[in-house]
C-alpha cells in the first residue's frame, strides 16, 4: 500500500478526532498536530505519505506547512482545508505545491476519496522510476518460422489469464520480450510492470528489493521504502533470472506466491499484494531441483505454465528477418540511410551458429551498421563474427619503424595490404579507434559494438595514449 501514515494538522478537536476515527478504521496510520510547531516536531520525527493542512492555525498560515514538506527526498502529499474556501485560495495552494483542497464541512466519503486518489497517485509516481525501458520497445516477436509461431500461440492462450508464467530458454533468446509481450496482452496491460533482475542483486539487496524496507532497518535505511512487489500490486512482476535467488529467498518467494501477503524488512505490518508473477530462467529448474539447488515447492508453484523459447539455431527461417529488422531499427538510429544487406552478408548470418543467440545478431548488425558507408551494403567482414575478417584496413596505413623491424626479422612479406607490412596490434588499434569515432566517441557504445569491457577499452585507449606521448 503507497499511504500508509497520515499527518492531520486542524486547530478543531472535532475535526482531528474525526480523520483519526475515519482513518484508522481503514487501517492508516494516523497522527495529529493543533499547530504548525507541533507539526514540525511530528515531521522530523516520523516519516508521512499524506499531510492534511488546515489553511489557518494558531501559529501561522498552513501554506508555511507546503515548502516544509516539499523538501524531503519523498515528499508527502498535502492537502489543505479551509473553512472559507474560495476558488482564489484553492487555486492559491495549489500553485504552491498543495495535492488537492478540501472545504469544511466535508463528508466521510470525501476524506476517503481523497486518500484513494493520493494513493494511485503516489503508487503512480513511484512505479515510474522502475519501469523498465523496454516498454518504449518492440512489443511483438518477430519471425515467422514454425517455432515462433508455435510460442505466439501459447502465449496467446496463456495471456489473458492470471497463471503464472515460467519463460526458459537460453541466454539471449529473447525470454524477456516474450514477458514484455504476455504483459502488453493481459488484462493487466494498463497497470504497473515491475522487472526484477535477479542475477544483478546480493542476497541482502534482493530482500529489501522484493519487500522493501522499514526506516533505519539497516545500516543506510534512511527511509521507508516499498519494494517491487507494492509497486507492482494490481499489475504484473517480472523476475528475471529465479534461479539465482537463494535458498532463504525461495522461503519468503514461496509464501508471496501462496498466500499473497509479506512483511517489509526490519517490518511488522503484513502487506497485501495482488500481482501476476511472471519469472525467466536459462537453466534447468527441473535439474536444480534434483540437486537441491532450487525448493522443489518454489519450482511447482512458479511452473503453472510453462513456456520454453527456441534458440536461434532451431529457428534458422527467422535469421534474415530479425536481421531486416534490426539493420531497420540501427539504420535510424544511425542515421544511416539507404544500407542494406549484401549477398555475402546474407551467406556469412546464415552459416553462423549464433551461441548467443538473437542478442548475438543484434550486437552484429549493429556493429556492421557502425561500420558502414551511408547507401553502401553490409559486408560480412563488418558484422565481426569469428572466421571472417572483421576489418579492411587502408593501404595507406602508417607504422612505426620497429614494427615493420620486427615484420621484417619474422621474414614476413607483402601481403594484401600492399607493400605496407601492418601488425596486428595495428590493425586492432586501427579498428578500435574507427569504431569510437562512429560511436561519437561514447565508450560504453563503443566497447558494446566490439564486443570487449569498458574496463579492455580504457586500457587500450591508455596504451594509445602512452605510444603517442613517447
Amino acid at each position: 500500500m503507497a499511504v500508509e501514515k497520515i499527518l492531520v494538522i486542524d486547530d478543531e478537536p472535532f475535526i482531528r478526532k474525526t480523520f483519526e476515527e475515519v482513518l484508522r478504521g481503514k487501517r492508516y496510520g494516523v497522527s495529529s498536530a493543533s499547530s504548525i510547531a507541533e507539526a514540525e516536531r511530528l515531521m522530523k520525527r516520523e516519516q508521512f505519505d499524506v499531510v492534511f493542512v488546515d489553511v489557518r492555525l494558531p501559529d501561522g498560515e498552513g501554506m508555511s506547512i507546503l515548502e516544509r514538506v516539499s523538501k524531503g527526498s519523498t515528499p508527502p502529499l498535502a492537502i489543505m482545508m479551509s473553512g472559507f474556501g474560495t476558488i482564489e485560495s484553492a487555486v492559491e495552494c495549489m500553485r504552491a505545491g498543495a495535492f488537492d483542497y478540501l472545504t469544511k464541512p466535508f463528508s466521510i466519503s470525501q476524506i476517503e476519496v481523497l486518500v484513494k486518489k493520493a494513493e494511485s497517485y503516489r503508487q503512480m509516481l513511484q512505479v515510474n522510476e522502475y519501469l523498465s525501458a523496454e516498454l518504449a520497445g518492440a512489443k511483438d516477436l518477430v519471425g515467422a518460422s514454425e517455432e515462433i509461431n508455435r510460442l505466439r500461440d501459447m502465449l496467446r492462450k496463456v495471456a489473458p489469464t492470471e497463471a503464472t508464467v515460467l519463460i526458459q530458454g537460453e541466454n539471449g533468446t529473447g525470454k524477456e520480450l516474450v514477458a514484455l509481450s504476455l504483459y502488453h496482452s493481459s488484462t493487466r496491460s494498463h497497470l504497473p510492470y515491475i522487472r526484477v533482475n535477479c542475477a544483478a542483486l546480493s542476497e541482502n539487496l534482493m530482500e529489501s528489493e522484493f519487500f522493501g524496507h522499514e526506516k533505519g532497518a539497516f545500516t543506510g535505511a534512511m527511509e521507508r521504502r516499498e519494494g517491487r512487489f507494492e509497486l507492482a500490486n494490481g499489475g504484473t512482476l517480472l523476475l528475471d533470472e529465479i534461479s539465482e535467488i537463494s535458498p532463504r529467498l525461495q522461503a519468503k518467494l514461496l509464501r508471496v506466491l501462496q498466500e499473497k501477503e509479506f512483511e517489509r524488512v526490519g517490518g511488522v505490518k503484513t502487506i497485501q499484494v495482488d500481482v501476476r508473477v511472471l519469472a525467466t530462467t536459462n537453466r534447468d529448474l527441473r535439474k536444480a531441483v534434483e540437486k537441491g539447488d532450487f525448493r522443489e515447492d518454489l519450482y511447482y508453484r512458479l511452473n503453472v505454465f510453462p513456456v520454453s523459447v527456441p534458440p536461434l539455431r532451431e529457428r534458422t527461417g527467422d535469421i534474415r528477418v530479425l536481421a531486416e529488422y534490426f539493420l531497420a531499427r540501427f539504420a535510424k538510429q544511425y542515421n544511416r540511410s539507404d544500407l542494406h544487406l549484401s549477398p555475402e552478408c546474407h551467406a556469412a548470418l546464415d552459416a553462423h551458429r549464433w551461441p548467443g543467440n538473437v542478442r548475438e545478431l543484434q550486437n552484429a548488425v549493429e556493429r556492421a551498421v557502425i561500420m558502414s558507408e551511408p547507401g553502401a551494403p553490409l559486408i560480412s567482414s563488418a558484422l565481426g563474427l569469428p572466421g571472417i575478417q572483421t576489418l579492411a584496413v587502408p593501404v595507406s596505413l602508417k607504422v612505426n619503424e620497429e614494427t615493420e623491424s620486427a615484420s621484417s626479422i619474422n621474414g614476413h612479406g607483402s601481403g594484401p595490404l600492399g607493400d605496407s607490412r601492418v601488425s596486428l596490434a595495428a590493425l586492432e588499434k586501427e579498428h578500435i579507434l574507427r569504431v569510437l569515432s562512429a560511436c561519437a566517441d561514447n565508450r560504453t557504445r563503443a566497447a558494446d559494438a566490439l564486443q570487449i569491457s569498458i574496463r579492455t577499452l580504457r586500457n587500450k585507449l591508455h596504451e594509445y595514449r602512452l605510444a603517442k606521448d613517447e
